[in-house]
């Protein structure tokens, strides 16, 4: 019987989708990750199911929308009870192993100082509750048998990390301690802290640890399923080292969209945020060239550090002899606005800048070099993973809401999609937030709860820099596209509960 294959599934924090070299950017250097995508399928129109954090990686682990898994909007945790593709895996005889951001419970500190989180990052500061938490990790983490965790962003980072930064330099670790204050302030700056100690290495040098033991026989005969998660290029923007002025702000091209960043204000649901922000650190706020060109130069810098590091997981994936068997991915949570209509960070509107997310899979055997314009959503991940495996679905996370991609990765041009439902909800202090948006090839449309007759609907192929909001301008496209969401919607909603009697 031929062995099972092994996944190593690697994700990143807030890479736009076009910030890599292979999908046209002419500024950021991504080597590794560009030669990567040239050896396996490259999907083009790719989707997250909410662009936050949190809720876009519980769906990644359940393959449910948000509405339906719970995490409808960050700093809310993953029910413990709630199955996920790990669970299924370890069930199915796999090792299951994390390195680096998991993101399904907290991180910030909570409201109420009762409330519980294994990833909290001031938790993880101290050596009595560190200890607490690793002991309880150590029994197993939503179906992650082997944790080491990286918990924050930038240089601000704690979890496993901390003992790894103990042990080489513990005044970094102070340094850390005395940095939060800046965390949700200041979206970059720069960092004192080297290349050989930030936590994209950590991550780097722990992937490779695990592939390493694993191939000494640490983990027996079992397959493994990694996932490998850098924090960065999240905010706040940190690249150390040679990465922090590897990119010039001068020389950044910005997108088209910036400058028409004033016609923002008009915008009935972005203006009033925009110029007012809901509070220091908001994430949608007016932000000038200067702090957009040093922000996108910055990101630049973190995302090819990250590609550096990529570059060695992959190569010694080659060199242990595991890459003819191991089904490999790339992607990130969400995107970023990255200068688009003169923002920077994330939040609620109708763009594709945090819409869109990279996507590339390498499959032995079924894969072959392509680029594919098919739509795909993260939701579908687990889902084409477990299909991948040949796992029985009676052992799936129950009602697993997204669609088998394995045709197109077979044949690039097949399509098992014709869109993507993307939620958004948020409450933030006494505002909240509700958006659905659809994308469909050719349009886009968002549509907001407390904005009773106005949407925004986007050519993707003849307005791809967002310029032209059609709503008002072509009724039919805009009654059947909001029929077409309202009908994904439905499909999209959680389960009812099982029902105990007739009436």
């Amino acid at each position: 019987m031929p062995k099972k294959m092994n996944v190593l599934f690697i994700i990143s924090d807030q890479h736009r989708a076009d910030h890599l070299g292979c999908t046209g950017n002419p500024d950021v250097k991504t080597p590794n990750l560009d030669r990567f995508a040239s050896e396996g399928v490259q999907f083009n129109n790719a989707f997250c199911a909410n662009p936050m954090c949190m809720p876009n990686r519980a769906t990644i682990f359940t393959g449910l929308y948000p509405n339906s898994h719970g995490v409808r909007s960050n700093g809310i945790n993953l029910p413990s009870e709630r199955r996920t593709i790990a669970d299924t895996l370890r069930d199915n005889n796999y090792i299951t192993a994390s390195v680096g951001k998991i993101h399904l419970q907290f991180m910030a500190p909570p409201f109420r100082k009762k409330t519980k989180s294994l990833e909290a990052i001031h938790d993880w500061m101290y050596e009595d509750t560190r200890k607490e938490i690793k002991d309880e990790l150590a029994t197993g983490y939503y179906g992650l048998e082997h944790v080491e965790m990286v918990c924050g962003h930038g240089d601000l980072c704690t979890g496993h990390y901390s003992d790894w930064l103990e042990e080489r330099a513990p005044e970094w670790v102070e340094y850390i301690k005395g940095g939060f204050n800046k965390f949700f302030d200041i979206p970059f700056y720069d960092t004192d802290v080297p290349e050989e100690l930030y936590s994209t290495t950590y991550v780097e040098e722990r992937t490779i640890n695990f592939l390493e033991n694993y191939v000494k026989g640490h983990y027996g005969d079992k397959p493994f399923f990694m996932h490998c998660s850098f924090p960065d290029p999240h905010h706040p923007v940190t690249p150390p080292g040679n990465y922090k002025d590897m990119y010039d702000p001068n020389n950044i091209t910005l997108p088209e969209s910036f400058y028409h960043r004033d016609e923002l204000k008009e915008h009935p649901y972005i203006g009033p945020s925009w110029e007012n922000p809901l509070f220091k650190g908001a994430l949608l706020r007016y932000s000038t060239e200067e702090e957009v060109r040093k922000f996108v130069a910055g990101t630049y810098g973190m995302i090819s550090m990250m590609d550096h590091s990529i570059g060695n997981i992959l190569a010694s994936l080659e060199k242990l002899g595991l890459a003819d068997n191991t089904i490999v991915i790339y992607t990130s949570d969400h995107g970023d606005f990255g200068g688009d209509h003169g923002m920077i960070l994330k939040g609620p509107s109708p763009f594709n800048g945090i819409l869109q997310v990279p996507m590339m899979w390498r499959v032995p055997g079924i894969t072959k070099p392509a680029v594919s314009d098919s739509l795909m959503s993260s939701i579908d991940i687990p889902f084409t993973i477990l299909k991948l495996l040949g796992i029985r679905e009676r052992h799936y996370p129950p009602e697993m809401q997204g669609f088998d991609i394995t045709p197109v990765l077979k044949d690039p041009q097949a399509e098992v999609r014709d869109c993507c439902l993307v939620e958004h909800d948020e409450d933030i202090k006494i505002h909240s937030v509700r958006l659905r948006h659809l994308i469909t090839k050719d349009h886009r449309i968002t549509l907001y709860r407390d904005l009773e007759g106005y949407g925004d609907i986007y050519d993707r192929k003849n307005d791809p820099d967002e310029l032209n909001n059609l709503w008002d301008k072509d009724k039919d496209l805009r009654n059947k596209l909001i029929y077409k969401l309202c009908i994904e919607n439905m499909k999209a909603q959680s389960h009812l509960p099982q029902r105990v009697s007739p009436t």
